[in-house]
């Protein structure tokens, strides 16, 4: 069922074109809260899924298990690196991960398999930070 394009829906849009790497739901709706935009959570999380689900947004799961997401920049199956200090994120091919999926699915009987790769760790300027004692 396609999502009706709402005020609430563009604002959401806007609002997560507007902020630099993932978020989370809770702190999309904070800011719009902020904006004193009337908008509820739960208007922001459905707001959100439909929003992953058209390819319009990347939606991953952070290491603690928060649903977290972004505008998207890239059309199409892609990976992201992210940083776990500054939320940096860069978006990556992976023609080995995309092989081993599918050879991995095929030597279990399975087929028609999707996975989903997002690599955490620390960007160069927040290891340097880190490294000097910062």
């Amino acid at each position: 069922m396609a999502q009706r394009n709402t005020w609430q829906r563009e604002r959401v849009r806007d609002a997560l074109g507007d902020t630099q790497g993932f978020v989370s739901a809770q702190s999309l709706h904070a800011a719009l809260r902020e904006a004193n935009t009337g908008i509820g959570l739960a208007t922001v999380y459905r707001a959100l899924a439909g929003l992953a689900a058209s390819g319009e947004a990347d939606s991953l799961q952070s290491p603690e298990g928060e649903a977290l997401y972004r505008a998207c920049t890239t059309q199409g199956h892609h990976h992201h690196l992210i940083c776990r200090s500054c939320g940096l994120t860069v978006e990556i091919e992976a023609k080995d991960v995309e092989q081993w999926a599918q050879r991995t699915a095929a030597q279990n009987g399975f087929r028609d398999a999707e996975h989903v790769v997002d690599i955490f760790g620390l960007c160069a300027d927040c290891a340097a930070r880190q490294d000097a004692g910062e």
